[in-house]
């Protein structure tokens, strides 16, 4: 089997280098399709990722900024930012036929919708994974925590044509399982992450901050039970109980805990607002759902996010 990872950040750097890593001289082949100081140094010494567990060196098949050079694959794992997975599959098109699964590993729900815009005709998944990994420097990458759990499997149900899938992500050490309600396991991390991500970076407080003060806490949950509308009104059925086992999650982090949108924001960067808030925003109105909470958080983080969040979202 050929594998592809188009993103080496810290999702693709530690799924991709634990399953190159574990195919290293075997039947199957890893390639990573990256770009910049980081191709150069994974070409040049390996990919070091660095877990809680220990750290390893993972030597791709190939490594390339080329989708043409890698070639078509069996699997294609997209592991990078929402805004840019448009982008980022337009550009990897090549290494893309009509028998390879393409699996997204991102943040957000709707995945599928954008790659199958970008793709050529393709098998494609939908997946998530609950990891908290970034690049420390170019050629390597740090996990720090989350449960490594992988969630994975098509929109329709029907499972039996991606065991092998799962045969090679167990047999890489991966904790993966191929379920037939995927979509229950993107909204179950959605439903917790979206809303997180927003109160955090709208008060500028940690989850400690967010839960232990009225005004945050009644706006997270708030936002969570527009997100559990919105999903029952997209056909996704989720426990009656998920908002209180959502906040029972985030009581379970380290208080000082920032979501990454919130790190983003604080940093200058780009962040994910249009795949979290902003689909919230647009699928709620379009479907007739209260969304406005959501919609009064997405429009003031909007004018921080398109300086982007500069000092005005660091009060």
């Amino acid at each position: 089997m050929k594998i592809a990872f188009v993103g080496l950040g810290g999702v693709g750097g530690y799924y991709g280098g634990t399953a190159a890593r574990a195919c290293e001289g075997g039947e199957h082949r890893v390639s990573f399709l990256a770009r910049g100081e980081h191709l150069r140094v994974i070409r040049e010494r390996g990919l070091t990722v660095r877990t809680v567990d220990g750290e390893f060196v993972a030597r791709p098949y190939a490594a390339s900024d080329d989708p043409e050079e890698l070639g078509r694959a069996d699997l294609v794992v997209f592991a990078v930012k929402g805004y840019d997975l448009d982008a980022a599959a337009r550009a990897a098109s090549r290494l893309v036929g009509p028998d390879t699964v393409v699996l997204p590993l991102l943040n957000g729900v709707n995945n599928p919708a954008v790659l199958a815009e970008a793709l050529p005709p393709c098998r494609i998944l939908n997946g998530c994974v609950y990891i908290s990994a970034r690049i420390e420097e170019p050629g390597l990458v740090v996990q720090s925590g989350g449960s490594r759990k992988l969630f994975f499997g098509p929109e329709d149900g029907v499972t039996e044509p991606f065991a092998p899938m799962l045969s090679f992500l167990r047999g890489a050490g991966i904790d993966a399982v191929l379920t037939d309600r995927v979509g229950e396991a993107v909204w179950t991390k959605f439903i917790m992450l979206a809303p997180f991500a927003g109160v955090t970076s709208l008060f500028d407080r940690d989850f400690g901050g967010v839960l232990s003060q009225k005004d945050s806490r009644a706006m997270l949950e708030g936002m969570m039970r527009e997100v559990l509308a919105l999903s029952r009104a997209k056909g996704v059925e989720l426990p009656p109980d998920i908002v209180s086992e959502s906040i029972a999650k985030g009581e379970a982090f380290p208080p000082d805990t920032k979501s990454s949108m919130q790190l983003d924001c604080e940093r200058g960067k780009r962040t994910e607002i249009e795949s979290l808030l902003g689909y919230v925003v647009r699928e709620g109105e379009r479907s007739g759902s209260d969304v406005h909470l959501t919609r009064g958080v997405y429009d003031a983080l909007k004018m921080r996010t398109e300086r982007p969040c500069d000092e005005a979202g660091r009060r």
